[in-house]
């Protein structure tokens, strides 16, 4: 399967299925790199159909206190963006199907070089790229290079965003479009679904692309809630307060792996009644 296409695909097969993608977010590095690729596997089996994997900056500012103490773990851990490369690039070596979109900040990209990133996830099997903190109107250079390498740029709209930055993000925008569901960090918990159902009737205006909602969704009756208006579901930090009761061994069972990545087929299961 052609990596370009990966995330079309799945979005493509999921709409003649009548179902909505499920996207989990975990930290690379948390506990530790290994576990990451396990849970990476583990995810996949319990039913999400593409992975947002995080790669750790120490100024998360978007995230709340679950996800920053995952990425404090993983940079305790000294795992770097190569280190989330090869993850992917492991990842990959079984299975060449499910979609991975790296999200995080834009300091250690910069510090890698926009090319040299680029060539690296693209070489790795990585699909598309999320940096919280690259507004589309200062990400023009890394832009270009993104989508010359092939790489789906997904750029995140807010509650309180006008329609007229609705329609420049959008414009940017590949892959799909990712809705910050609340005004806050990953992990708060006021979600109110008919504003986050009319703030996506409103992004629709502009895009034919795949809508996504994340930041709240806590449960499989929140996500079958969000299921029901949107094309994704992304959750998250639910998910990370659930690896971090891993220990830091270096292998854990598959089985244990399973136990802790069980939120998402109780998510599967939801969305698809």
């Amino acid at each position: 399967m052609s990596r370009m296409s990966r995330i079309s695909t799945c979005f493509d097969e999921l709409k003649r299925r009548n179902k909505q993608a499920l996207i989990p977010y975990i930290t690379a590095g948390d506990p530790n790199v290994v576990t990451t690729l396990g849970l990476m596997h583990a995810l996949v089996q319990n039913g999400a159909d593409l992975i947002e994997l995080g790669f750790p900056f120490s100024d998360p500012s978007s995230d709340g206190p679950v996800i920053q103490r995952a990425i404090e773990r993983a940079l305790a851990k000294k795992t770097t963006l190569r280190d989330v490369l090869e993850i992917v690039k492991q990842f990959r070596a079984t299975d060449s199907k499910t979609p991975v979109v790296l999200m995080g900040y834009l300091n250690p990209v910069e510090c890698m070089g926009y090319q040299q990133f680029t060539d690296a996830a693209v070489a790795a099997g990585v699909d598309g790229v999320l940096l919280v903190d690259m507004p589309p109107e200062e990400s023009h250079d890394l832009h270009q290079v993104l989508r010359n390498g092939g790489l789906e740029t997904i750029y995140l709209v807010a509650p309180t965003s006008s329609d007229a930055r609705i329609e420049a993000i959008c414009r940017q925008s590949s892959g799909y479009v990712y809705y910050v569901s609340l005004k806050g960090v990953t992990g708060a918990s006021n979600l109110d679904i008919a504003s986050v159902t009319s703030n996506l009737a409103r992004v629709r205006q502009h895009t034919s692309l795949p809508l996504g909602v994340g930041f709240g969704i806590r449960d499989a009756e929140s996500a079958a809630s969000i299921a029901k208006v949107a094309d994704a579901v992304v959750v998250g930090s639910a998910l990370i307060n659930r690896i971090a009761e891993l220990q830091d061994h270096t292998h854990h069972t598959a089985a244990a792996l399973q136990q802790q990545t069980s939120l998402i087929a109780d998510m599967r299961r939801a969305m698809d009644n």
